[in-house]
């Protein structure tokens, strides 16, 4: 009795296990620290930029930047799902840590409240 083993993009046979993937284990452990960290350091510091740095006083502006990440989120969500069909999930994850990049550093620089809400679009 022989087992066959279903093949991959590159006409590899796939292998199972962690220890077999543990390149591509390690990059998603670094990629999802990373995110998460710069998730819960936005959620942190967003309303200490707008109250101390912007003089915002009202508590809708920090949460301002909490619904634009979330809408955008949502919406991209839906349209990546449209795109799974012509492209691949390395090229959509590709793109969307592109768009990433600038996040820190618009947060970091912002000018106006307005880029810090346009760094959480971008994050989102």
């Amino acid at each position: 009795m022989s087992t066959t083993y279903p093949t991959g993009a590159r006409g590899r046979p796939v292998r199972l296990g962690l220890r077999e993937n543990r390149l591509q284990f390690t990059l998603l452990v670094i990629v999802s620290i990373c995110v998460g960290g710069l998730v819960g350091l936005d959620r942190i510091t967003v309303p200490l930029i707008g109250s101390e740095i912007f003089g915002l006083t009202s508590d809708l502006a920090p949460f301002s930047c909490i619904i634009a990440f979330g809408l955008t989120r949502a919406f991209t969500n839906f349209a990546v799902g449209a795109f799974t069909a012509r492209l691949r999930r390395k090229q959509l994850l590709v793109a969307g840590w592109l768009l990433g990049i600038p996040v820190p550093f618009a947060l970091a620089y912002a000018p106006s409240w307005g880029w810090v809400v346009a760094a959480n679009v971008l994050l989102g």
